[in-house]
């Protein structure tokens, strides 16, 4: 299991590095201004539904379906299920497009009421959203074929085809001349991206032998149970996505660049979420679905308890990061072209926020595991719906005083409890276990992360003067620097912790042999503890 979660992180690491890529060069020739929010509004419709559903809801009911078929009846009845689900897919999705493209200025309307007050912003977010539509056909295609893939033990392909929404934006905006301008650009690259993602993994499901066809539609007992679990798992999954996509409706109301301020923030925030949260539900939830259908609970609780130790040591640098380095990190990254200086310290000040629920989304998409795992969407649903109201009166209560930064710590809060609650409900029913491996792991971060803080703190100020005598990039190489010696000294403070805990390191034999050459770790990794 570590193997493929790691397979998935880093092809999501990859995709996530060239979303930077794909957003330093938006904020270059975008910035944060009118053309940029409405250009975003565009792109928030299909990333949020690639979010819920190729990340989240679709997933929470198609792989334990497919999966308990796949292991009970076989891979032709598996099959025969997948290709019902694609044909109404299909279907739905062509239907959807057409009334969409007929009714843009009300979709916009919904997505950013506070566009109306300007009509040119208003107007290109309407064109910019009609070119980007089409998206969320080829999106949900691709989405079922990578969920047909995972449940198959085939998760590289579906990790990769991110980058291809990356790169096709890239090499658009970089073509920007020939366009209008360089939202329209990019929008087109979205678009494009959509079909040679679903290209990607449909070959990838043809050379399997899995991939899906047109049939005559059946609403089966398999169907029928599919759609059953669907619709809870929309609001049940799709929790932080919908957060933000509230975020993206109340800030359209705010003054111009507000908007922009939260889509840049959210972007740095996504990267942990993405490369450590979703990787890490993207593997486990089949795993776990085997398991339980193959009677084996302490197996599936075994997983769980070790994903979620590994997410919470990756996931603590990045905390740290968001809530002590902020505007480092939004200037290193975006102060450049139009991206001003005054842009990126809006943006930091939202990374904040959003920065203390960075654990709780983290640790999310594992705990929900233990519900949609065994086909129980509705838990999830009702336990979203509490941590809505919450977050949502927050969200009222906030905005107009504090502005973005409002919206992002309310978002935080609804966080904190969803995550609260899933674990409540999921201990007391049994269905998860933590175990003496997830706790010492939890105390061995919280001391790295402890020193990691205060690197952190006293850090930037000789590093600022060091590069200030070098004379160029003093911002760019104080960051990059600060970084690079803050992930040795978390590593290190983090590796003797947890050696002191009597915890085994889940590393490779050749890992494994290097450290146990040193004095300090040799009797721990040679003689590997289980729990």
């Amino acid at each position: 299991m570590y193997r493929s979660l790691f397979s998935v992180g880093g092809f999501t690491l990859l995709s996530r590095g060239t979303g930077f890529l794909r957003d330093i060069m938006l904020g270059t020739f975008l910035g944060a201004g009118l053309l940029a929010d409405a250009f975003l509004v565009a792109l928030r419709l299909p990333n949020h539904f690639r979010a819920i559903f190729g990340e989240g809801a679709f997933n929470a009911a198609y792989v334990p379906t497919y999966a308990h078929i796949l292991e009970t009846e076989g891979r032709e009845p598996a099959h025969r299920f997948s290709s019902q689900i694609f044909t109404m897919l299909l279907a739905s999705q062509i239907v959807l497009l057409a009334m969409a493209w007929v009714a843009m200025p009300y979709v916009v309307d919904l997505l950013a009421p506070g566009f109306r007050d300007n009509p040119e912003k208003f107007a290109l977010a309407v064109t910019m959203t009609r070119i980007t539509f089409p998206y969320l056909l080829f999106i949900t295609i691709n989405t079922l074929q990578q969920g047909t893939l995972n449940a198959n033990g085939y998760f590289a392909a579906a990790a990769f085809a991110p980058v291809l929404l990356n790169v096709t934006t890239i090499a658009f905006v970089a073509a920007y001349a020939i366009f209008p301008n360089a939202g329209i650009a990019a929008s087109w690259g979205t678009v494009v991206s959509g079909l040679l993602q679903v290209m990607m993994t449909g070959y990838a499901a043809w050379r399997a032998g899995i991939l899906e066809h047109l049939v005559r539609p059946e609403m089966t007992a398999e169907v029928k149970r599919f759609f059953g679990r669907l619709g809870p798992a929309i609001i049940g999954s799709a929790g932080p996505q919908i957060a933000v996509f509230a975020d993206t409706i109340i800030a359209s109301m705010l003054p111009t660049g507000g908007l922009s301020s939260v889509y840049y923030a959210d972007r740095m925030y996504q990267l942990p979420i993405g490369v450590i949260g979703i990787a890490a539900g993207t593997v486990l939830l089949p795993e776990m679905a085997r398991r339980l259908a193959a009677g084996d609970r302490t197996g599936a609780y075994h997983a769980q308890n070790r994903t979620m130790a590994l997410s919470l040591a990756l996931t603590a640098p990045f905390f740290v990061a968001f809530i002590m380095i902020p505007e480092w990190i939004m200037r290193a990254v975006f102060n450049h072209g139009a991206f001003t200086g005054q842009a990126a310290d809006a943006s930091a000040a939202v990374l904040e926020a959003y920065g203390f629920g960075l654990m709780a989304v983290v640790l999310t998409r594992s705990a929900v595991a233990s519900f949609q795992a065994k086909g129980d969407t509705r838990t999830p649903m009702i336990v979203t719906l509490a941590s809505y109201a919450l977050n949502v009166g927050l969200k009222l209560l906030l905005f107009r005083s504090f502005g973005a930064v409002g919206l992002a710590a309310a978002t935080a809060a609804g966080y904190w409890l969803n995550l609260l609650l899933l674990v409540g409900i999921a201990v007391h029913r049994g269905d998860m276990k933590p175990d003496v491996f997830l706790g010492r792991t939890a105390a061995a971060v919280s001391i790295a992360s402890g020193v990691l803080a205060v690197f952190a703190l006293l850090g930037p100020g000789p590093l600022w003067a060091l590069f200030g005598m070098i004379g160029r990039f003093q911002v760019e190489g104080t960051f990059l620097t600060l970084g690079a010696l803050g992930a040795g000294v978390y590593a290190a403070v983090l590796l003797f912790a947890l050696h002191a805990y009597g915890i085994a390191l889940p590393l490779p034999d050749r890992a494994k042999r290097a450290l146990g050459a040193l004095p300090f770790f040799g009797a721990r990794v040679k003689s590997p503890l289980r729990y």
